[in-house]
Order: C-alpha cells, then structure tokens, then sequence
C-alpha cells in the first residue's frame, strides 16, 4: 500500500472517522471551513459505528440541546442523499415507548409535555392501539404507549459514508489508514497532529475518536473518563408476520428495544447492570471486531426482553452479537475545549446515542470551533464537567456497570448513582453520617442531601412525596425560623493573587469587585456576547488577594476562564477547594449562634452584609463571611481542613443553645427557590444574556475600564425592552411537585417551560424558575394580565408567575 499525501498544514485536524467525526467535517466545511482534514486509523465507521442500531428517536429527553440535536439529525439524514446521492437509509417508520407502571407512565407524560413543546408530534395511546402497530407485541400488561409517526431508523454506516462525502464535496480532506500516533502541542495550545507518514500542523484538533478518546488524549494530559462496556443485540430469523414498516418497539421496564432486521426482529439490550470492556485500554487495531456474548450473563435479560414479543423466543437465533460502545460517568457526552489544552476540542462518549445526535452534535462543534463558542445550552456535556480522577481505571470500571443501565432505569429526579462513590468526603462526614445524613453524589462528593436516622436500606423513589419529604419541611422551616448548619465544602474555592488580580477579575466580571477589601460581590461572568459563562462571588481580601467561589459543577470552567485570560498579568490562581472546608450558618438565630463562638463582634453595624473577614473560632482562624444563598440572615465559613472538626464541634456545642438543626441540600434547593436565586448549569446557562436571567442588578455599567461582553449587554438594553425573561413561578394547587420540564402557559398558550423548580415549604407550593418568552415587552403588567399554567404530567395546574421573588421580595431578612 503506498503513503498517503497528506497535507503539511491544516486550520483543523479530525482524529476519527466514525460518524461524529465525519459530521464534524461536514459541518464545518458547510460553514466556510474547508481546509479541514480527517485522519482514520483504519476505515470509516471501523470502531461502533458500524455496528450501532440506527434507532432515530426523537421522544424522551427533557433537555432541550439534546431534542434539538435528535430533530436535526433526523431532518439531516432524511435530505442527505438529495446532496450526496449516497443513501442514508433513513425511514420514517415510526416510534412506540411503552409504560407499563405508574412511574413510567408519569415519567412519560411529562416527557410528552416538553417535548411537543418541542415540536415533536407525540401522542399517549392505549394498549390495543399499540397492538394495532405493533400487531406481534404482548400489551395486556401495558398502561400506556406513546407514540411518534415521524420517528424511525436509519443505516449508520450509509449515514456516515454521506457525511464524509459532503464534507469531501465541499474540499475537506479525508484518509484512511492513517493512524494518529501523538500530538503536538506548545506553551498549553496544540499545534498539529503525528502521524506514522509525518507531522500535520493544525491550528484546531478535535478528538472524535471514540472509545479510543480517552487513551488519545491522555497522551498529552486531557482526561476524558469514558469507559467501552459490552452492548448487545439479538437478531432473529425471518419472522414472515413481521413488516418492515412497523414502528420501533422500546419497553425500557424489559431493557429492550426491537426493530425489524432483514426479515427477523432486531432485540437491542440495555441491561440494568452491564459489564465494562478493556479497562485497562483499548486495543489498537481492533476494527469491525466483536466481543464474545456471555450468554449466561445475559440469558435472564434476553428472556425477559423476548417476553415482550413472545413469537421471538421460537423463531430461531441469527446472530447474537455484542460490541462495544462507550459510556461516561454521568450519561452524558464530552464534548468540548479540553480545559488541559486550547484547542484541543474533544467529542466523544455519545451513551449510544451517537447516530442519533452525530448530525446535530456535528452541527455544535463546529459552531463552537469557528466561533470560539457553543450556540446551544452545553453546561451539562462540556468536558470540564468532569475531573481527572474519573479517568482512573477502578473508578471506569466501577462506574460503568451502573451507566449503561441508567438508560432505560426511570429517571427518577430524586436518583443519585450509586457506584464508584466515596472518592470526595468533607471533613465533616463521619459527623454528618452520625446524624443520619443521606449522601448524594455532588460533583464526586458526597453531600448530605437530608437527615433522617431511620432510613431504608434500599434506594426509593417515586415522583411523589417520598419518606423524608416531612424530614425536609424541618430542615427547611428550622433556616426559616431558627438556624440551620449545612455542610457546602464541595464549592468550588480559589484563592486569587498578585498584583493584577484585582484588575483581571474586574475586567472578567460584569459587577464591581475590586471595591473596598473585606466585603463579597455577587457578579456574573459574560462572554463577548454578553452570554452568562458563570454566576459566583468574588471576595476582595486584600488588595492583591481574592476569594472567588462557584458552584461544583462550574469548577474546571471559572479555573480555565481565569487562567486564560492571565496573560502577562502578574496573577496566581490556586485551587482551594480541598484546602478548605465550608460550613454555611442560616436562619434568624445565625447571628445569635456565631456571637457564641467568636470573641468579633458579628452585630448588623460591626458585620454588615457582604462583609467578609477572619475570625477566631477556638483554637481556629476563620474566614467568615456573611452572605446567603438561602434568604436568610447567614454566614458562610471557610475553615482549613486541618482545623476543620475543631470549629464544627465548636458551633455543634454552641447550637444547643439555640435550637440549632443539620440541614441538607434539599433544603438549600428549597429555600434558595422560594426567593428566586439562580443556579448556572440549572436555570440559567450560556445561552442567556445576563439581562433575560433577570441579573442586571449585578452589574456595573459604570466601573472604568468596563469589563468582558460590556458593549453586548449595552447593545441589549438598546433594543427596548425585554421580551424574554427568567420569572419564578408557584403552583396554587400544593399537592403537585415540580421538577424540570414542565410545560408553562399563559392565557393557554405554552411560552417556555421550568427550568429547574423545588418545593416551597414556605409559599406552600411547589416553586420553579421558567424563561419565559413573550414575543412582546415582557413586564409586571403583562404577567398580572395573563391566567398562567403548568403541564404536570398531563394534567394543568393554577400558577403564579413573578418577576421579583415570592418570599423576602425587599430583602429585609437578609440585612437585618
């Protein structure tokens, strides 16, 4: 075989030549950028591609990226021969999910709700009608169907090889047989590629390789924790009662989906607790390769499965095939800059769904390539989601088992996983587990979600109130009315110094934070779009020294974006979030608390609001702050670790004077939606404008020298006023419970849907924040104006909607 002529030079390197890759070249190619080239170890699809199932779905997230990538997919696929001439195989056959408990069934009407605000054409049917479609199936167990017509299938490897010949069509550059074998890089940017027939420059290169992702970029120190796991399909023989026309099949009650396959029935498995595959790496020249079945791993699942449509389990076995496909540690892909490396761009780890979002997911990347940034919401699949140490085999290996089932587990809002924990754990926990504390995962930390001493030894969920909803009215009555304790050592902590650092965190931050030293600022992080990129509180210690805090999840992004933007300033960044525990004091009685444990003077005129400064606690200095996320008179604490358990037995001794009570995160969630405070990732993400989010009242258009997206937000409040805001909304009713979706009317029309909700022990409702769009000015007479609504489940439930909080609207608890 003789060697490629491969350029010397390209703006972009794609390293993978499965669908996402060839979706990644085809899109930007589309949009202008053609000097693109995409290297493939072996040939196109040779990895999962090949052997994926097609299933084009567009019925059954609530994540509105994610809806919109499966509905462009399929619209993409459908016009691509038109383009290529090259046949895509897609069919419009049809969709059915199948309920057959009460919690699936409520699950999917509220899947339903959202996601015909969507657009897509779901309806509920009934048993018999889904017998009606799917004549072979067993439905007298069944309470429910629900259906989409325009759902269907298509060929994954006619879809790629499409792809890969659009994108060569507009002059990018594939090859074959061209193995990457490392990658170049220079003062923390990559430079190009290697290769076995010489070096690529490359001003971009995006990692689409993907169950070898991982493995490719740890060679230069970008963790990318995606772990292969074992998939299985059954194919039967011809089953002549079978129509190639008939709908998906999906029962995820019975792990399976089905689809007809060349005369016989496909029966695709997502087994509850599946088995990773090759932790310690992927084989290099593994290609089209299969894994041997474990058929009595997998017997009792297959039985179950066929179960469904009972002429499978007598119509003879053609192949039962099992391969890998790759899985992360959330469900979720990794996509992305790599926060190790600029320009390093990874997708990769779809969760078997990669031929379903490949067009969609295709369509972001290179949006977010050519324009420096995402035009989709992606705080829940940016790769600086995630940690280093969820790269660890033992953690892959243990993690992955529990991923692959979460598919087609309900999705419970209340779930947390249960494998691969214990890997973060605040000081405090030992105490926290003595008090009864039911942990949940937080960012890989374990944080105490309630307490209850009584608690049952098996996970229970529903979509109801569950056993420790009265446990949870008294933690959040006891912040309202007394003082509360809250482990929040899990925030994200930097200590920020130098002599520039004032000037670079006031230049990255919409508010004032270089002010006078010893007090907090609440403030946003804008892009030059004038888009939210973070929401935290920088404390201005000194004049050289910051204290900058953000939520878990937000932890590898506010590092990057402060660390990218140093330039030759003279500024350190030091990540303290192990360094330092937090223990949050709330509630009315906090101040009464805090004067029993320190000798400073903590009264309203000596500690202001928004003070920040060191106290003694015992033998301990503290770094005490008063602030809250709550609505309430509070304090956030800032402890050494190695001094950590001191302070805590110290107040824990002291609030037996005051009636002082554990509280966990539901309460935190409670009491900071009842007074509307936003959560970045949750209820508002990168594609809000800091004025739509309803947080114009921190920041500052007045400070010299302006700061980051200043000329947006000017340029925003130019055009009149707003039409599209974040308003707090409360059911009347307060039986229902809000968790994210849920469809919001006004005057019977759907104006958007709730981004994230509690509920409001307090306003006696459940309580949510909704981006609402009006199409008009949007503004106190226009809501007062409307009957305003919420789908739950089907069902439509009275609302209030506001633009200022329900609870504390003036403020006054927290200042007093």
């Amino acid at each position: 075989m003789s060697s490629p002529e491969l350029p010397q030079r390209a703006r972009v390197v794609i390293v993978g030549g499965g669908i996402i890759g060839c979706s990644v070249a085809y899109h930007l190619a589309h949009m202008g950028w053609t000097d693109v080239v995409l290297l493939e170890r072996d040939r196109l699809t040779s990895g999962t591609t090949w052997h994926a199932a097609g299933l084009m779905v567009t019925f059954g997230s609530t994540s509105e990226t994610s809806t919109e990538m499966r509905k462009y997919s399929c619209d993409l696929y459908e016009r691509l021969e038109a383009e290529t001439g090259q046949s895509t195989g897609f069919r419009r056959t049809g969709f059915i999910e199948v309920a057959s408990d009460p919690d699936r069934l409520e699950e999917y009407r509220r899947v339903s709700a959202f996601n015909r605000l969507m657009g897509i054409n779901v309806h509920e049917i009934t048993p018999a009608q889904v017998k009606d479609l799917f004549p072979l199936a067993k439905t007298d167990d069944l309470l429910a169907g629900f259906y989409v017509k325009e759902d269907g299938r298509a060929d994954p490897v006619g879809v790629t090889m499409a792809l890969a010949k659009g994108a060569r069509q507009q002059g990018a550059k594939l090859f074959e047989n061209v193995p990457v074998i490392g990658i170049n890089t220079r003062n923390g940017a990559v430079t190009g590629v290697k290769t076995a027939y010489g070096d690529i420059e490359a001003e971009y290169v995006v990692n689409c390789a993907g169950i070898w992702a991982r493995q490719l970029g740890a060679q230069v120190g970008v963790s990318i924790p995606l772990q292969a796991a074992e998939h299985y399909y059954l194919i039967t023989e011809r089953i002549p009662e079978l129509s190639k026309d008939w709908p998906v099949l999906e029962d995820p009650s019975s792990y399976v989906y089905f689809r007809e396959e060349v005369g016989g029935l496909m029966i695709g498995l997502f087994e509850p607790v599946c088995a990773p595959w090759n932790v310690r790496g992927i084989p290099e020249d593994f290609s089209f390769g299969e894994i041997q079945p474990d058929w009595d791993r997998m017997g009792p699942y297959v039985e179950k499965a066929m179960a469904r449509v009972p002429i499978s389990m007598t119509a003879g076995v053609k192949k039962f095939f099992c391969g890998p496909e790759s899985f992360t540690p959330d469900l979720k892909p990794i996509v992305g800059e790599a926060p190790e490396l600029k320009n390093y761009f990874v997708c990769a780890g779809l969760n078997s769904i990669g031929i379903l979002t490949g067009g969609g997911m295709g369509r972001v990347m290179a949006h977010w390539i050519i324009n420096g940034r995402p035009d989709v919401d992606v705080t829940s699949m940016d790769i600086d989601r995630l940690h280093a140490y969820q790269s660890n085999p033992e953690y892959r290996r243990t993690r992955t088992v529990e991923s692959l089932g979460m598919v087609y587990k309900c999705h419970y809002p209340t779930h947390t996983m249960l494998t691969a924990r214990g890997a973060k754990k605040s000081p405090f926990y030992d105490r926290l587990a003595a008090r009864g504390a039911y942990f949940r995962d937080v960012s890989g930390w374990e944080g105490a979600d309630w307490y209850k001493p009584e608690q049952p030894t098996i996970e229970q969920h529903s979509w109801g109130r569950q056993h420790w909803f009265l446990t949870w009215e008294a933690e959040h009555r006891a912040a309202r009315e007394g003082v509360i304790l809250m482990d929040m050592s899990f925030m994200s902590k930097f200590l920020v110094e130098g002599r520039d650092a004032g000037r670079l965190l006031n230049h990255i931050s919409a508010n004032q934070v270089d002010g006078a030293s010893g007090q907090i600022t609440y403030t946003q992080w804008l892009d030059e779009t004038g888009k939210l990129q973070a929401d935290l509180t920088v404390a201005k210690l000194a004049d050289d020294k910051f204290w900058v805090v953000a939520s878990d999840t937000a932890h590898r992004h506010v590092e990057t974006w402060m660390k990218r933007r140093i330039g030759d300033s003279h500024v350190h960044v030091a990540d303290m979030t192990g360094a330092y525990a937090q223990i949050n004091i709330q509630g009315p009685r906090s101040r009464e608390l805090m004067q029993l444990v320190t000798s400073v003077d903590v009264s309203n005129d000596a500690f202001p609001f928004r003070a920040a400064r060191d106290i003694d606690i015992g033998f301990a200095r503290v770094l005490c702050i008063r602030i809250t996320y709550l609505g309430e008179l509070g304090y956030e604490l800032y402890i050494p670790v190695e001094q950590a358990l001191h302070v805590y037995d110290r107040i824990v001794e002291a609030g037996t004077q005051v009636g002082l009570v554990h509280a966990g995160l539901k309460t935190l969630a409670s009491c900071r939606m009842e007074k509307g405070y936003r959560d970045y990732g949750h209820d508002i993400d990168n594609t809000d404008s800091v004025l739509d989010a309803g947080l114009g009242f921190a920041v500052d258009l007045k400070k010299p020298d302006g700061f980051l997206g200043k000329d947006a937000v000017l340029a925003h409040k130019a055009k009149g006023p707003l039409t599209k805001r974040l308003l707090q909304i409360l059911i009347k009713d307060p039986q229902p419970l809000l968790f994210h979706a849920e469809v919001v009317y006004r005057n019977g029309v759907t104006v958007g849907y709730v981004r994230a909700a509690s509920y409001g022990h307090t306003l006696g409702g459940a309580v949510g924040l909704a981006m609402i769009d009006a199409g008009e000015p949007l503004d106190a007479k226009w809501i007062e104006a409307g009957t305003w609504e919420v789908d739950i489940a089907g069902t439509r439930y009275p609302a209030i909607a506001s633009l200022k909080p329900l609870f504390d609207p003036d403020n006054r608890k927290i200042k007093a």
